[in-house]
């Protein structure tokens, strides 16, 4: 199921890339939410204020893995691109040797100063320890989490979109049954709400792998492909860790926010969480199309043609734009059945802030489609340290909202952050996106004054 994306109508390619990714990530998000979900139905609103306290704590770590996986996979989209299959399966050894890595050291300091933070950040002595028992076994499964989003990754950045999809919805079934089965069965509580996630995890990337090996030969690697490259290895941390620090640098906004959060009270923390989680589902595929993005400009820049990333980008607002529309409608009318999905229907304080929440967030969705696009198509075309500035703008609009306007205007101003927050990180990314396009036009000789000589010395060679 491999893709050249370099090849035939821009916007089918996109758009067929787009489709089955959308559907993965719904079902990743869905097992995601299932703990969320089962949580708030089976154990109650402390338990449910406990799972999504720790959500931007487990941000700021995940986050930090799935960018890094992204980043890893940029360069080899490009050298898909390029048809430059050997470079591209050294550069995989080398996304091996680098993940093994970093899941060890996040794995061993998330071990150790996991509850710390929890205190820092303010959690209620009432929901603490749950708190403390979901997320530290999140963290103990890294690995797994590394190791799936990785091997997706790569499949993807060959264009195929649909294998990760089949992998999540066998795995994203097995959660929710073993989300059941932990908490009422075995009695584990939100304990095994995080084991159930991370043997989810675990699952798909052996699929995964086991795909990879069978049928995709551009991925199987040989001994010649199995040395460690300093090289390969300085570019891959090049594109990783910006895309990382990304995550994570958004994520410690987020930390503030949530911190501001916590001193109001539980019902404010499931709340704020909990519509977090309702708008990530209405976001979806926006945040899928600006993933295809990546691996659109990735393949394209490989390819020399420029032109084509352009024109991509343009019809990828197009479709951002009309969407973003569709959603602002379903978060103003959709809300409150939305927050049924998480929890029970005598909980109506919980309730009435979801949807407060989601109305608030959905009358700029369309700032956030923007995000999405612009960010994926500067990271696939290699440049990390851009996205990464942008994810501080994030995190100082964020802090902002949190340190000076939640203390004094309460609940509504958490609502707000995460808009702030787009806005901000747009002012960055739409001047940036078009200076890295004009040099990339320039380099490849499809600025206007080169497309103006051709055209002249066509039109003399007609005559």
């Amino acid at each position: 199921m491999v893709k050249d994306m370099t090849e035939g109508a821009s916007a089918k390619r996109i758009l067929t890339f787009t489709l089955p990714l959308l559907v993965g990530n719904l079902f990743q998000q869905f097992y995601n939410m299932a703990d969320t979900i089962i949580v708030g139905q089976t154990l109650g609103k402390e338990a449910l204020a406990a799972v999504g306290s720790t959500g931007s704590f487990n941000f700021l770590i995940i986050g930090f893995v799935l960018g890094m996986a992204s980043g890893f996979c940029i360069p080899v989209a490009q050298y898909f691109g390029a048809k430059d299959y050997e470079k591209l399966r050294r550069t995989v050894a080398n996304i091996i040797y680098l993940s093994v890595a970093i899941s060890i050291i996040l794995t061993t300091l998330t071990m150790i100063f996991t509850k710390d933070i929890l205190i820092f950040l303010d959690t209620p002595s009432d929901i603490i320890d749950d708190a403390y028992s979901y997320i530290i076994v999140i963290f103990a499964g890294m690995s797994a989490t590394m190791f799936y989003n990785v091997l997706a990754g790569l499949l993807r950045a060959l264009g195929d979109s649909r294998s990760p999809l089949y992998f999540l919805i066998v795995s994203s079934a097995l959660n929710v049954g073993m989300d059941f089965f932990f908490i009422l069965v075995c009695n584990m509580r939100v304990m095994g709400a995080g084991l159930a996630t991370v043997l989810a995890q675990l699952i798909s990337g052996l699929l995964c792998l086991f795909y990879i090996i069978k049928k995709t030969e551009v991925l199987r690697l040989k001994k010649a492909d199995m040395a460690l490259s300093f090289t390969l290895s300085r570019k891959l941390l090049y594109l990783g860790l910006p895309m990382a620090l990304q995550f994570s640098i958004t994520a410690v906004g987020g930390l503030v926010l949530q911190k501001s959060v916590n001193n109001l009270g539980s019902t404010a923390v499931a709340s704020v969480a909990t519509g977090n989680k309702a708008s990530m589902m209405l976001t979806q595929p926006m945040e899928s199309l600006g993933i295809a993005m990546a691996t659109f400009c990735g393949q394209n820049l490989g390819a020399g043609k420029i032109d084509r990333v352009r024109r991509g980008a343009h019809q990828a607002l197009g479709m951002v734009t009309v969407y973003a529309l569709l959603a602002t409608v379903a978060s103003f009318f959709a809300g409150r059945y939305m927050a049924l999905l998480f929890i029970d229907g005598s909980e109506t304080a919980v309730i009435d802030g979801i949807h407060r929440m989601l109305s608030i967030c959905g009358s700029l969705y369309f700032t956030l489609g923007i995000l999405f696009v612009y960010r994926n198509c500067i990271q696939g075309l290699g440049y990390g340290v851009p996205a990464m500035a942008a994810g501080l703008f994030e995190l100082a609009a964020r802090a902002a909202v949190g340190t000076f306007f939640v203390p004094v205007y309460g609940f509504d101003a958490a609502c707000v952050a995460g808009p702030v927050a787009w806005i901000a990180a747009d002012l960055l990314l739409i001047p940036v996106f078009y200076i890295v396009l004009s040099r990339l036009l320039k380099r490849y000789g499809f600025s206007k004054k080169t497309q103006r000589t051709k055209k002249k010395k066509a039109n003399l060679l007609q005559s």
